[in-house]
């Protein structure tokens, strides 16, 4: 699956997925086949970070 491009897309995209979907960052990444290192590096060249308590990124 190709994720969105533009950085607050994906931040959105990607935290309601977390938030409905998936227990954990690596789940999510493993479904959908998205390199997790790769994932984290783009939303915090953003200025986003996750939490692995709120299961979100922040």
């Amino acid at each position: 699956m190709d994720l969105p491009h533009d950085p607050y897309i994906l931040l959105g995209f990607v935290n309601m997925k977390l938030r409905d979907a998936y227990p954990t960052l690596s789940a999510l990444c493993e479904d959908l086949g998205a390199d997790e290192e790769e994932l984290r590096a783009r939303l915090a060249a953003a200025g986003f970070t996750y939490d692995a308590d709120k299961n979100a990124f922040i």
